[in-house]
């Protein structure tokens, strides 16, 4: 393995860790551990999209507190990112259920019926993420697969990349 290889795969592990120790809490008690773990690293999060489902967001679609967009559905998320490609639909909706709904992880199938039910639904899903994980950097990253065919039932994250591109297709960075 390359020395990238190396440092991707030890990024991962690490979130994967992380992941597992805030799996149990609640929504503000991960914030609590985020925000600590952010200060103690010298991490500034302000701007980066981290967020929990109860931080002053409202259902309507409004502006959120410190002036971010709040979208109350993904027809008004997608709308406003107007992505053009299945793989660019795949990365908004997955925005959505993990930096709006606050979800850590989400699974292809929930990305996909979702977009099929705003009618714009992905022709091949594994594609699209396939599409996704492949671009340099990698805008998703997958955490699980449910099986052994190519199209079996997999999990997938969002990476700080693919953060950072939804928010600029919806003007916000």
């Amino acid at each position: 393995m390359t020395e990238k290889t190396d440092d991707a795969m030890a990024e991962v592990g690490a979130m994967q860790k992380i992941a597992a120790a805030v799996a149990p809490l609640d929504p503000e008690a991960t914030a609590r551990v985020i925000r600590w773990a952010a200060d103690r690293y010298g991490v500034n999060l302000h701007g980066s999209g981290l967020r929990t489902k109860h931080q002053g967001r409202e259902e309507s679609g409004g502006a959120e507190s410190g002036g971010t967009p709040a979208f109350g559905a993904l027809a008004e998320l997608h709308s406003a990112a107007s992505p053009e490609s299945d793989a660019d639909k795949a990365l908004v909706a997955g925005y959505r259920f993990q930096f709006v709904q606050g979800q850590a992880d989400f699974a292809s199938q929930a990305i996909n019926a979702a977009l099929k039910d705003l009618g714009h639904g992905v022709g091949n899903i594994t594609s699209a993420f396939d599409t996704l994980r492949a671009r340099k950097p990698a805008l998703v990253m997958q955490l699980k697969k449910a099986g052994t065919t190519k199209q079996a039932r997999k999990t997938y994250k969002l990476t700080a990349a693919g953060n950072k591109a939804v928010e600029l297709m919806i003007g916000q960075s």
